[in-house]
């Protein structure tokens, strides 16, 4: 058998093709089926099921769509509501594609009726797809159906991992979907390419942790804020998402529409570096950089199906951008630009920030006198919680939009772990009339500079 991963990192999961040289099986695709298809070409293989381990939080899925263009089986499992025909399966049920067999295996957990496939092949070793359930050092958060279903979801989690173990040797393979940067996982996971059951049953605390009370209050206790679109995605995989066209042209915008748009208070999302983005932007824009992050903050942060238009410098960004929102259910992009912001700077007010690190914030620090900058941290709360700068302002960039108006007056300096969502925030905070200074630098770099630091008592 022959696995082939396709990689969505924008939102940290993966889709799988398994096949035997003539048929082949795909597991939890993702939207833009283009990517999965010419996978399928490329192994000259017949589809015969396209399969899901579960109904999707984190993505809509493209396995409705894929199915009906290659004439496949779709399977979900069979108490799903769902609105469209399929093949519901449940535990134990036995699935033929060519020379392999995929056998369903009840794994409740990261969502009440999550299913996880082990494929096999005569000689061959098992090959375990587990979705949301077994990650890699981790296992699914279980907390995205309904919060009274946390403590219960989380115990079966807790005993789904295990099962996987008693009934699969130690070389049996495992294939997650999540847990490559996804929210959808309970706690760290390991970014490696491959694992196996024998590797998670020594270093996964589903497997080292005995006491399952323990588990489950630890894993209950790390649960953090995960982002608000997901709220979109379980009703549009049950409805069942009709295809999308990422050729069907965008309408383009000029400086004079661009200028309505923002006058309008109309959401404009500027997809280009953050260096570039505060050297030169129309004020009233957004700053989220198109990268691995871009459709996850576009989603959590602005408020979900209303009108967006796109600034970039090309238009391959416009694409990337598209194919990353369309993934999350943003089909419909209000228009977009694609010459940069020379070309539409009639359409505003064109304007700057000031950039910095964690030394030039020593310094003002130091000469403010009575009249220190408000230092705003826009990292979650937990990563707020594990240490902070003194006296800083905890807002999470996704709660900005809502809560600004507790920030003090005064310069704001913005800061998270890395500049990205700094950046993002800073954008939102001079849309709102504010002084701001982007501290694009490492947090963990804040403390060797000098700057002093609020820690949790464990750690002083």
């Amino acid at each position: 058998m022959q696995v082939v991963t396709i990689e969505t990192p924008d939102l940290g999961d993966r889709s799988y093709l398994i096949h035997d040289g003539s048929t082949g099986v795909v597991i939890d695709p993702q939207r833009d089926i283009d990517r999965m298809t010419s996978a399928i070409d490329q192994a000259g293989v017949l589809v015969a099921l396209v399969a899901e381990t579960h109904m999707h939080n984190d993505y809509v899925s493209g396995g409705l769509q894929l199915a009906r263009q290659l004439g496949a089986t779709y399977v979900t499992h069979v108490g799903d509501p769902v609105a469209f025909d399929r093949t519901g399966v449940r535990d134990g049920d036995r699935l033929e594609a060519g020379t392999m067999t995929v056998a369903v295996v009840a794994t409740p957990g990261h969502t009440p009726n999550h299913l996880s496939y082990v494929v096999t092949a005569p000689g061959e070793v098992p090959l375990l797809f587990s979705g949301g359930n077994l990650l890699y050092g981790s296992v699914g958060r279980t907390d995205l159906v309904a919060p009274e279903l946390t403590e219960e979801l989380t115990h079966h989690q807790y005993h789904s991992a295990r099962k996987m173990a008693e009934v699969l040797p130690d070389d049996a393979v495992v294939f997650p979907t999540h847990g490559f940067g996804s929210f959808c996982s309970s706690g760290a996971t390991e970014i490696v390419p491959s694992s196996t059951i024998g590797v998670q049953r020594r270093g996964n605390p589903a497997f080292t942790t005995d006491d399952e009370e323990a588990f489950v209050t630890e894993l209950i206790a790390g649960l953090a804020a995960y982002p608000r679109y997901y709220a979109h995605m379980g009703p549009a995989n049950l409805a069942g998402a009709g295809p999308v066209d990422l050729d069907r042209p965008i309408e383009p915008v000029d400086a004079e529409v661009l200028r309505s748009r923002l006058a309008a208070g109309e959401w404009v999302v500027d997809v280009r570096a953050r260096t570039a983005y505060a050297a030169k932007h129309l004020r009233g824009t957004i700053s989220i950089e198109l990268g691995d992050e871009f459709a996850t903050y576009v989603g959590w942060v602005l408020p979900y199906g209303e009108p967006i238009t796109l600034v970039a410098d090309s238009a391959l960004e416009v694409a990337q951008a598209r194919r990353a929102l369309a993934r999350i259910g943003i089909d419909q992009l209000a228009g977009a630009t694609d010459r940069g912001i020379d070309a539409v700077a009639a359409a505003g007010t064109v304007t700057t920030y000031d950039r910095a690190q964690w030394e030039h914030l020593c310094d003002t620090l130091v000469d403010c006198g009575d009249h220190p900058p408000v230092v705003l941290d826009v990292r979650r709360e937990d990563e707020h919680a594990a240490g902070h700068v003194h006296g800083a302002i905890n807002i999470p960039v996704f709660d900005l939009l809502r809560r600004i108006d507790e920030i003090p007056p005064g310069d704001v300096w913005v800061h998270c772990r890395s500049g990205f969502r700094a950046g993002l925030a800073a954008s939102i905070l001079e849309r709102a009339g504010r002084r701001v200074v982007h501290v694009d630098d490492l947090f963990e770099r804040a403390e060797q500079v000098g700057v002093t630091l609020a820690l949790p008592v464990a750690a002083r």
